[in-house]
């Protein structure tokens, strides 16, 4: 029997109109919650895996987290398939999206390369944080039409950034976007930050491709920053109203709507079953460890109250009667992750409108302060000021050191605690290979650091295992050295 679907887009579907072109491109999106969707059993979700990994983060409620922050993780691990099946679950879409609009003869030339230019990008950020986490990944660029295709091995890490992630990039910045998209799409913001992202981490390690490709970087950064078009959140609580979404600071989010998928980060960064919030499940599933919270400088603003983290909220009326001290003041006993606290959802309905950000400005003038001051050999006083903006703002002084590694150590330290549980530390200790010690407050090597659950740091932990469930469907491909 033949059947001929119509309710869906398929490889054989004909593209004939930009709506249809339109929803090819979509397609590429809809794996992007990959990066913040539930996942290893309860209290889980994919964007705690690296920050359990970096032994800054906590998650006694969380059924997979022990394996992380104890290094005791395997190809079976629940985030490590996720990752994997999400990023290629992407990839596919992109790489239908990309033929199928470059079939279409009636789509005005403008038009059709902004749509290619999205899917690339979205492409790009896929590989990337593959070959981060897996280092050699499978090389896939077009359409899986038969079982033969899926038995691909692996391709250095090298080659899938010289052949797919900086190519489709640089293609990318070639398009028309417009520098900032308030709907959440693929804009020239973000294609010049993923850039950035991508040249910084190619001239560190593993790939060591030197200073050239920090000069890369802080091209693209500087081209965004001088552009005009994003700045600092005067407030860091401005960044969890949900009415800034898209907005100002904010280059590349997941999108989240309330009532059709909303953010899973606000119930799982709740204290365990304290009963402050309207959700049913508090899931205490990633929280600070304490000995990170106070390593912040003192007098750092993101370490106060209810900037980055809190101590204390009101418990909420169903859990405590009129009269109870606890209903206007409950003490938690402990530091608790404030970035994904929505108030409305938290008080009231429980759906959490926040999005999750992939990309916002400091970490852009962060990025340009680093990669411009290892490509000239000092900070210039583009660099001094990115990252003094940033500090200005957590109402630190001012940096003035112009020796090249001890501005470099500032920025890093920076990039620790603006950028902190936004899935950003885990790549900066594996590019860099050093690890801020939190009770030293100096920087170790990766590779023989202690964390703070005694555990150590070895080669093998710079790459995640291939997922078992690969290597058995897959036979060319070969587990990571140690698993």
């Amino acid at each position: 029997m033949d059947e001929n679907p119509t309710g869906s887009l398929t490889t054989s579907s004909q593209v004939s109109s930009a709506e249809i072109a339109r929803a090819f491109v979509d397609g590429a999106y809809s794996t992007i919650g990959t990066f913040n969707d539930g996942g290893g059993g309860w209290g889980g979700n994919n964007a705690s895996v690296t920050e359990f990994m970096t032994g800054k983060a906590d998650g006694n409620s969380q059924t997979e987290a022990f394996k992380f922050y104890d290094l005791e993780y395997d190809a079976r691990a629940f985030y490590i398939d996720n990752w994997w099946a999400g990023m290629y679950s992407g990839i596919a879409r992109a790489n239908l999206a990309i033929q199928k609009i470059g079939e279409i003869g009636t789509l005005p030339a403008a038009t059709k390369t902004s749509m290619i230019a999205e899917a690339k990008t979205m492409r790009a950020l896929y590989y990337f944080q593959l070959v981060r986490r897996y280092g050699d990944v499978p090389k896939l660029t077009t359409l899986v039409e038969s079982l033969d295709d899926i038995q691909t091995p692996r391709s250095p890490a090298k080659e899938i950034y010289d052949e797919i992630i900086i190519p489709d990039l640089l293609e990318a910045e070639k398009a028309t976007l417009e520098w900032r998209d308030v709907s959440g799409r693929v804009s020239m913001g973000a294609v010049k930050a993923l850039l950035a992202d991508v040249y910084l981490t190619y001239a560190g390690f593993p790939v060591k491709a030197g200073d050239q490709f920090y000069a890369e970087s802080a091209k693209r950064s500087k081209e965004l920053i001088d552009n005009g078009s994003y700045t600092l959140f005067t407030e860091y609580t401005d960044m969890i109203d949900p009415a800034n979404r898209n907005t100002k600071e904010f280059i590349f989010q997941v999108q989240h709507e309330k009532d059709i998928r909303h953010n899973g980060m606000t119930p799982v960064t709740l204290p365990t079953l304290r009963g402050i919030a309207a959700y049913s499940d508090e899931y205490g599933g990633l929280t600070p460890r304490k000995e990170f919270v106070e390593s912040f400088a003192a007098g750092d603003k993101r370490r106060e109250e209810k900037q980055f983290f809190y101590t204390f909220y009101k418990g909420h009326p169903s859990d405590y009667p009129d009269g109870d001290p606890r209903r206007i003041k409950l003490d938690l006993g402990g530091y608790y992750i404030y970035k994904w606290f929505d108030k409305q959802a938290i008080d009231n309905d429980a759906k959490s409108n926040l999005n999750y950000t992939i990309y916002r400005y400091a970490d852009v003038l962060l990025m340009y302060a680093e990669a411009s001051n290892r490509a000239e050999g000092k900070p210039n006083a583009q660099a001094m000021k990115a990252l003094n903006d940033v500090r200005s703002r957590a109402k630190l002084p001012a940096v003035t050191t112009v020796n090249v590694n001890e501005f470099e150590e500032a920025v890093w330290a920076e990039r620790y605690f603006e950028l902190c549980f936004e899935g950003k530390m885990w790549f900066d200790i594996i590019r860099t290979r050093k690890v801020r010690n939190d009770i030293t407050k100096k920087w170790d090597n990766f590779v023989g650091h202690t964390t703070i659950y005694g555990k150590t740091f070895s080669e093998k932990n710079l790459l995640f295992p291939i997922p078992k469930r690969e290597i058995d469907n897959n036979s060319k491909l070969v587990q990571n050295t140690g698993f």
